[in-house]
């Protein structure tokens, strides 16, 4: 009796048929027996008459399934004890087969196999590469022929090569093919063995055994593709590669890749999935997974294409500018459009001003695609910006355009001539617009700005950078998206962010480099909330942050540093705070210092700063930076920041509490009172919300504080709290900017009867002028009382005009008083008219606009500042240091002279009145000379001498309070002053006044006389 078992595989449906159905699609296969001989094609024909089966699955239930597909699988010949089974081509025995009944090849197998499904299994290409490092001696042909034994224990074995031997014929290294699928537990098995034989360590990398899923077409540019590995066994980790040219890296979760480790099923014990968010041509390229068990690695490999669109699309224009001064119609410009080559075939086409659509073709330059075109340029005027765009679409419809402005001079029209400076050519160009010079010097690669204002050209801004630096910063921004995202590449960029800050570039390519080297600590700190660093980073970050506090960060304007600084804080807060420590204590460098402390009660010392913090558990982690301070905003009222800034955060902490104290040490300024600080990243500004001044002496500052961030000190001359004052300030104007305007136009009204000596006209016309500057010099206070709303320029302007105006003022004072002493001591000697307005002229108008521009050009051309943007006003740095001197020394000047003018006034009433004696007469002139004091100081501006006075006194003197207040006071009201002093208490004045009154009182009265006769 023989029996005849075949073996069918029913159901073979691709993927592909799985995915436009909606129905489940299963493969199983069949097992006929017979007492008799059946050909199989009678039982495949039998098979394809019928259309529907009722199976029930291994849970009870009942389906219907309809037959797509069968072939046959195997087939054996059972003769009583006698078998002999075979392998359809295409398939090969099972694991279970092989290792349990040793029919491990393509032959026919004489075991009782027919009963073990699956039988036989389809072939599939597993490659298998792998390194055998031997632990001493060098490789040899009997280790080959011993390795090669090894591997035909695997079912399906086909071949094995060593490719290669190194490292002195130490390592050697293979690759081997079988045609099964197996299990890993089976290779570690031989892996295991084979290490003991040879005495050496084994690595294995598998292809063939995972199973990968993507899309089977291009991604669309900015979709969000997913690809997914899978494997029937459990492992120890998972993760992916991507590779392109020349590039290969590691995959870890950040912007762009977001890695799922939580996708397995009973099925597939291990899965890692990645989805792609928004990619770019970036991300085209070979993607590899892996799974990792002991020294065994199961990859899997695909290839993912995108439908790509040009990342940067670099437009230039020549001429830079269109010169439609000579009354053209219109004139034709050179376009270059260059994207980087692409295997992407685009269409592309330009357009002028949103109309027409006209098609370009490329010309290859090495990397680049270049696209050249010419564009005929209207010359008639217009409101609106003229520009060219281009526009790039690729296969999936998608298009990505880039747009260019033409600027234009138009026929009578203001705009900057052309100029050559070191080196670098600037067009003739518009009014209002900015020029980019793409020209940057060797090792360098940017641009260069510079704005035409009106008729003249403003500085030159570079963003010139330093190559490495740009490679740096692209290393960064990979990593933040997740490509390349470990531990080595994070050493990298901050070991090469450390040299490239190291060394020193032109001081007109500084500031691009400082702003580059920022944005690399920005990318990181970012990138280090996907991906935990560890404390191998530090010594290169430390050094890094270092560096770039040693570059002189000028030529940029000091909104531009403030946020630079801002970000620069933000980015080492971040970075510190991320970065796990284990090992690290301390590291030093020139303007960073960092330390780590673990314990319950932590005391450290940073560049002089005691820290105390006590916690339950975590570390702290503490750095003092240098060079820092005075490169931030600081809004905080009236007050000048220390040299150091202290940052502290905790790791791994979870206290709902803390209470953070600070020793800092004593800036000797000359401002002395301490405020406890810290930097709120959300204003971007110092706050004290939480912090106390503990105690303070002559040497340190105890600060407390109840949260964790970065901490200071800043030091005020006086309380900060000026609410009050603002107020007294604000009021004082307004009623001083009234006051000023009811004095003009009274002056205007009486000018003609009260200017009939020269006398009289020489005060009535410095105390005009002393009005008009001092109004005017009032409406700038009041217009820049908030410096955070106004621009730079503006607050510029305003600098300027109080600057001049109060200026001004005091010279006008100057010729007021000069004048009085001249007439009392040369009496018969008299000022002529023209004599007095000529030098009053040159001391009133020349001089502050001499004073005021050559401080401002002095600032310009020696890179100080003139302003302070916080305050709008001029800069204070130390005694005989900054622009404020040249407000200071002049005005000092005018009130000493002024002081010694009424002491010669007054000691001229005494003599006067000596010779006579009487008590009544000393009454008399007591009463004239108070009359002199309280008449000449407002004209005099005597009570500016107070300001002066808080100079020299102690914040915590009582004394300081009331000059403080007097100041505000005497000086916001200066203008309600000078109208009494000025105008009413002139007895000249009050006359002409009242006649003016009385004769339109009089006027009034006989216009209702004569009406009442006409009614009668």
């Amino acid at each position: 009796m023989c029996s005849k078992v075949f073996m069918f595989l029913i159901g073979t449906a691709c993927i592909y048929y799985q995915v436009l159905a909606s129905e489940d699609v299963f493969i199983a296969e069949l097992m006929l027996e017979s007492n008799v001989t059946l050909e199989a094609q009678t039982i495949i024909s039998v098979l394809k008459t019928t259309n529907d089966l009722n199976v029930t699955d291994t849970s009870g239930t009942s389906h219907t399934v309809t037959l797509l597909y069968n072939e046959v699988v195997a087939d054996c010949l059972i003769a009583g004890h006698i078998f002999s089974c075979n392998c359809s081509n295409g398939y090969i025995w099972s694991n279970e087969v092989c290792y349990d009944h040793k029919c491990c090849r393509e032959t026919t197998c004489k075991q009782n196999v027919s009963h073990i499904i699956p039988l036989c299994i389809a072939k599939v290409k597993v490659h298998i590469n792998g390194s055998v490092m031997l632990n001493g001696g060098i490789w040899s042909d009997s280790k080959t022929t011993q390795l090669e034994t090894a591997f035909e224990e695997l079912n399906g074995f086909e071949y094995l090569n060593v490719t290669g031997e190194r490292a002195g014929n130490s390592i050697a290294d293979f690759e081997a093919a079988v045609s099964v699928k197996f299990e890993t537990s089976k290779l570690q098995g031989i892996i295991a063995d084979l290490e003991k034989s040879l005495g050496a360590v084994l690595w294995v990398d598998t292809l063939g055994v995972v199973t990968i899923e993507s899309p089977e077409t291009a991604a669309c540019y900015l979709s969000s593709p997913e690809l997914k590995c899978t494997l029937e066994e459990a492992t120890d980790s998972a993760g992916w590669n991507m590779s392109k040219k020349h590039e290969r890296f590691e995959l870890n979760n950040g912007s762009v890749v977001k890695l799922n480790h939580s996708c397995s099923t009973e099925e597939y014990k291990s899965c890692v999935a990645v989805t792609l968010q928004k990619v770019t041509g970036i991300w085209a390229g070979t993607y590899e997974c892996g799974f990792t068990s002991g020294s065994v690695r199961h990859t899997a490999k695909t290839q993912l294409s995108v439908a790509l669109l040009p990342d940067e699309i670099t437009l230039k224009i020549n001429p830079l500018a269109v010169d439609c001064s000579q009354g053209h119609e219109s004139i034709n410009i050179d376009v270059t459009a260059t994207i980087l080559n692409s295997i992407e075939s685009f269409d592309v086409w330009w357009s002028y001003m949103g109309e027409g659509k006209y098609e370009l073709f490329n010309k290859s330059d090495g990397d680049l695609l270049v696209y050249d075109f010419v564009v005929p340029i209207s010359c008639q005027k217009t409101t609106d910006a003229q520009y060219v765009n281009v526009t790039f679409k690729n296969s999936g419809e998608q298009e990505k355009s880039a747009q260019v402005d033409i600027p234009v001079i138009y026929e009578g029209s203001s705009f900057c001539s052309g100029e050559l400076v070191n080196g670098d050519v600037w067009p003739k160009a518009p009014a209002g617009d900015m020029v980019i010079n793409r020209t940057c010097a060797e090792g360098r690669v940017g641009y260069k700005t510079r704005t035409c204002e009106v008729t003249t050209w403003q500085p030159v801004f570079s963003y010139c950078v330093n190559q490495e630096l740009v490679q740096i910063l692209k290393a960064a921004n990979n990593f933040l998206m997740g490509l390349g995202a470990t531990q080595s590449v994070a050493m990298d960029i901050f070991n090469g962010l450390k040299n490239t800050t190291a060394s020193d570039s032109d001081s007109s390519d500084t500031m691009a480099d400082v702003t580059a080297s920022i944005s690399v600590l920005n990318v990181m700190a970012i990138a280090s909330q996907y991906v935990p660093l560890q404390e191998d980073v530090l010594p290169g970050l430390v050094d890094a942050t270092s560096n770039i506090l040693n570059k002189t960060w000028s030529g940029v304007n000091q909104s531009v540093v403030h946020n630079m600084s801002s970000d620069y804080l933000q980015s080492v807060e971040g970075l510190v705070h991320n970065i796990k420590v284990n090992h690290t204590n301390e590291i030093n460098s020139q303007n960073v210092e960092l330390k780590v402390c673990s314990g319950r009660d932590c005391n450290v010392s940073v560049f002089d700063i005691a820290v105390n913090l006590s916690t339950t558990t975590g570390k702290m982690k503490t750095v003092a930076v240098k060079n820092l301070m005075d490169k931030l905003r600081n809004n905080y009222g009236q007050t000048v920041p220390t040299g150091l800034l202290l940052l502290a955060t905790l790791e791994d902490n979870n206290d709902s509490s803390i209470q953070i104290k600070m020793d800092f040490p004593r800036d000797h300024l000359n401002a002395s009172k301490p405020i406890c600080v810290f930097w709120n990243t959300t204003d971007k500004d110092w706050s004290d919300v939480g912090c106390i001044v503990k105690t303070t002496d002559d040497n340190r500052t105890h600060c407390q504080c109840n949260h964790l961030t970065s901490f200071s000190v800043l030091m005020a001359k006086s309380d900060i709290s000026t609410d009050d004052l603002d107020v007294i300030t604000s009021v004082g104007l307004g009623v001083s900017v009234c006051s000023l305007l009811i004095f003009l136009i009274i002056e205007s009204l009486v000018w003609s009867a009260v200017v009939k000596t020269n006398l009289s006209h020489f005060r009535h016309t410095a105390l005009v002028n002393i009005a008009v500057f001092l109004l005017l010099a009032n409406c700038s206070f009041l217009a820049s009382s908030s410096p955070e709303t106004l621009s730079d320029t503006w607050c510029l302007i305003f600098t300027v005009c109080k600057h001049l105006f109060y200026l001004a003022m005091f010279s006008w004072m100057l010729c007021m008083s000069v004048m009085l002493v001249h007439q009392l001591i040369f009496v018969f000697s008299p000022l002529r008219k023209r004599v007095f307005m000529f030098i009053s002229s040159i001391v009133g108008y020349v001089c502050p606009i001499l004073i005021v521009g050559s401080s401002y050009v002095y600032c310009k051309y020696t890179d100080k500042s003139y302003y302070d943007s916080k305050t709008c006003w001029l800069v204070f740095e130390r005694l005989l240091e900054g622009s404020m001197h040249a407000f200071l020394l002049p005005v000092g000047t005018v009130i000493l002279t002024n002081l010694f003018s009424m002491v010669v006034v007054i000691l001229t009433l005494v003599k006067s009145s000596a010779p006579d004696g009487g008590k009544a007469d000393d009454k008399e002139t007591a009463k004239s000379i108070l009359k002199v004091v309280v008449f000449l100081t407002p004209i005099f501006g005597v009570t500016w001498i107070i300001g002066f006075a808080q100079l020299m006194l102690d914040a915590d003197s009582p004394m300081f309070t009331v000059a403080k207040y007097s100041f505000t006071i005497l000086n916001s009201f200066q203008g309600l002053l000078i109208l009494i002093t000025g105008c009413f208490a002139e007895q000249k004045v009050r006359e002409e006044l009242f006649k003016l009154i009385m004769a339109k009182s009089k006027g009034k009265s006989d216009s209702m006389t004569n009406l009442t006769s006409k009614d009668k």
